[in-house]
């Protein structure tokens, strides 16, 4: 069984920056897809960014120049470095993973718990 567990959340102002960690433990698969998450209270879940077993990237448009995604340590460390944040974006945000190709955000095997990150205006 595969866990996540996210880091980095918090509060900034418009135009600040944050980086979000998420750690990896169990098995990382040699096809894989991870993935960034955010869901803004009251609102739909949103699939922001995410990185296949190749390193290939795919961002939501809400994000696109903003946000990079990326990864270290074979997989098990997935990275969200979020810069200049918008009140827009103030969500639980949440990574994600599983042993398929990307596919557009699509549903996702394996869930953290969230880190909350609020920008005020």
């Amino acid at each position: 069984q595969v866990q996540l567990m996210e880091s980095g959340g918090g509060s900034v102002q418009t135009g600040g920056s944050l980086r979000l960690s998420c750690v990896v433990s169990g098995y990382t698969y040699a096809k894989h897809c991870m993935a960034w998450f955010r869901h803004p209270a009251g609102k739909e879940r949103e699939g922001i960014a995410e990185i296949d077993s190749d390193g290939a990237i795919n961002y939501a448009d809400s994000v696109k120049g903003r946000f990079t995604i990326s990864k270290a340590n074979g997989g098990n460390t997935l990275y969200l470095q979020m810069n200049n944040l918008k009140p827009e974006d103030t969500a639980m945000y949440y990574c994600s993973s599983d042993h398929t190709s990307c596919e557009g955000f699509a549903d996702f095997r394996y869930w953290g718990q969230g880190t909350q990150v609020t920008v005020s205006s």
